[in-house]
Parts: structure tokens; C-alpha cells; sequence
């Protein structure tokens, strides 16, 4: 099961984006199309990080954490083992044309994207971060397949600024702690730099997410402060405890942060159903 890292489908949960801020959570058969759209992305993601850790096996054979942590590195999975569970997990994506061709086909561009991203363009400076981020806007505009309706421009360009934030801290973090030996990219880049990119990145995401409000969603005016706070627990997280490298891991460890997640979905819920949406 660590094989599929079930603790990184958090990020799937961009997929259901389009169902809560479109109003359509109060439709019982929009929700089971949003959760199957979440299942098949998690199926997707998995493939992608089975194929990462077949790739990088000997590399994180090497390395001090990743040793133990990843089971091929570990030699509790074998290579023959995983690539059969690759195979499975490409089929059930192919599968899903049946059900709903294009979000299947969303997946598949996700896929191909993170197999591109693997193979050549994780190597080169800013495409590297761009890729990153990608992943996160295809996951939305899955989502709002699924169910039908349209993707609102405000939701696409939050959701990359957002994803561009997180991955430019990815990329500190990583630079901050390892230095440019874990990572080839790295050595394009300087913590000046990647700091720009963040506080660009976290500004735009700000910004956007508030003319949205303030546009489209007025109801929403109260959920800015806990965008704010989640932002700023975030950085303070990173800064302090070395945690950006992962920020999955981030969430998972800090109860401030997953309280304020929860309760700015919570409020979201509640204020378009108060609103009809």
C-alpha cells in the first residue's frame, strides 16, 4: 500500500473544487461523478509515483530517508511486482473512458504529463516548477468535467498560483536542506530566487482568490482570512520545521493548519448553501 503513498491523494482533492464552488455538492448524482473523478485521479497519481520510484530506485537506494521509506528502494517491492501494479493501475484509467471520456482523458494528459516531466523536464529551471503546478490545474479541470460545468477562469488561475507557491517552497526546501546534490534543477537556481518566485506566487493567489470573491462569490468574504492564515501557517511551517520538501507531509503533521483547512471548506459549504448557489 506505501507503493501507491495514499497519504499524497490530499492533492486530489483539487478535483472536487468545481463541485463545491459551482453549488453543485447539493445534487446527490454531481457528488458520486465528483468522487468517482477523485478515485480515478488517485488511481492516476499512484501509477505516476509507482513509475518515479521504479525510475529513481538505485538513486534513492542511496539516500538516507528515502532508503527506507520507499519500498523499492528498500527491496520490499520488487521492480517485477510494481511494474505488474503499473500496468493494473493504467488499465483501470483506460477503463474509465467508459465512464466518462473526458475526464479520462484529463487523466491521461496528467499521466503523460508527469511521465514527460520524469524522463526530461524536472531538469529544466522553471518548466520544472510549471509541471508541478500543471498537475494541480488538470486535477480542477478534471474535476469540473466530471460534473459538467464550466471552469471558472478565477479557479484555474488561484489554482496555479496556488500550486506555483507550494512548488516553488518545494523547491527552497529542497535547496535550503540538501543543497543542488538531490536534485540536478537545483543548481540553476538560489534561494533569492525561489523566495521571489513564492512571494509572487502567494501574492497572486491572494489576489485572485479575493477578485473572486469579491466578484463572483460575495458570500464567501469570510473564508479570505482562513486563505490568509493557511498561507502564512504554511510558510511559518516550512520556515521553521524544513517541511516544504513534502507538503502533503506538512499538512498532515500540523493540526492548526488541517483545522484551518477544514473549517474554510466547512464555511465555503455553508455559506453557498445558504446562498443556493
Amino acid at each position: 500500500m506505501r507503493l501507491l503513498r495514499p497519504r499524497q491523494w490530499i492533492k486530489n482533492g483539487f478535483v472536487l473544487a468545481p463541485l463545491i464552488f459551482s453549488g453543485e455538492f447539493v445534487k446527490p448524482a454531481a457528488v458520486i461523478q465528483a468522487l468517482i473523478a477523485f478515485a480515478l485521479f488517485c488511481v492516476a497519481s499512484s501509477a505516476t509515483y509507482v513509475v518515479n520510484d521504479l525510475r529513481d530506485r538505485e538513486a534513492d537506494a542511496a539516500h538516507p530517508v528515502k532508503s527506507r521509506k520507499r519500498p523499492l528502494a528498500s527491496g520490499e517491492v520488487k521492480p517485477p511486482a510494481a511494474i505488474a501494479l503499473v500496468a493494473v493501475l493504467y488499465a483501470i484509467v483506460l477503463a474509465a473512458f467508459a465512464w466518462s471520456p473526458p475526464t479520462a482523458g484529463v487523466a491521461v494528459a496528467y499521466i503523460v504529463l508527469n511521465l514527460a516531466y520524469s524522463l526530461r523536464l524536472k531538469h529544466i529551471p522553471v518548466i520544472d516548477i510549471f509541471c508541478l503546478a500543471a498537475g494541480f490545474v488538470l486535477r480542477v479541470y478534471g474535476g469540473a468535467l466530471a460534473i459538467d460545468v464550466p471552469l471558472s477562469t478565477w479557479m484555474m488561475v488561484t489554482t496555479l498560483s496556488l500550486a506555483l507557491y507550494l512548488a516553488a517552497i518545494k523547491r527552497r526546501d529542497e535547496l535550503a536542506t540538501s543543497g543542488d546534490a538531490s536534485r540536478s534543477v537545483l543548481q540553476f537556481y538560489t534561494l533569492r530566487l525561489l523566495d521571489r518566485y513564492s512571494e509572487t506566487a502567494a501574492l497572486s493567489a491572494i489576489m485572485f482568490y479575493g477578485l473572486f470573491v469579491v466578484t463572483v462569490r460575495p458570500k464567501l468574504n469570510v473564508t479570505i482570512p482562513f486563505v490568509l492564515f493557511g498561507l502564512f501557517r504554511y510558510w511559518y511551517i516550512v520556515e521553521t520545521g524544513g517541511r516544504g520538501e513534502s507538503p502533503t507531509d506538512a499538512v498532515w503533521t500540523d493540526p492548526p493548519l488541517i483545522v484551518t483547512v477544514i473549517l474554510w471548506a466547512a464555511v465555503v459549504v455553508w455559506r453557498l448553501k445558504q446562498a443556493g448557489a
